[in-house]
């Protein structure tokens, strides 16, 4: 085995280990607010490590390319699905906590 393919090898077991740690923490936190916190922060790390993997396995250059703008897309998907479900979890429980301006 190359250094690429170990390296490679240990990017996608460090992810799928986030993606572990994110349902654990969806399953097992309290508040609706730790939740989406535990599965924002681990999947989207996960994510990134799972493409950084892939794309050193890649054939080239844009392939590379298509899975860093997966992963960018999925990170905006995340925070703003996280910010809408917490924005209207508040607004359900009566405080929407907005400063004045």
């Amino acid at each position: 085995m190359t250094l690429a393919e170990l390296l490679s090898t240990g990017l996608l077991g460090l992810g799928a280990a986030f993606f572990l740690t994110g349902t654990v923490g969806l399953l097992r936190f309290p508040s609706t607010f730790a939740r989406l916190h535990a599965l924002t922060k681990a999947d989207n790390l996960g994510l990134g490590c799972v493409a950084l993997g892939l794309a050193l396995q890649a054939d080239s250059g844009w392939v590379a390319a298509k899975l860093a703008l997966v992963w960018g897309l999925a990170l905006v998907a995340a925070t703003a699905s996280a910010h809408l479900l917490a924005r209207c979890i508040l607004r359900e429980r009566g405080g929407t906590r907005r400063t004045p301006p």
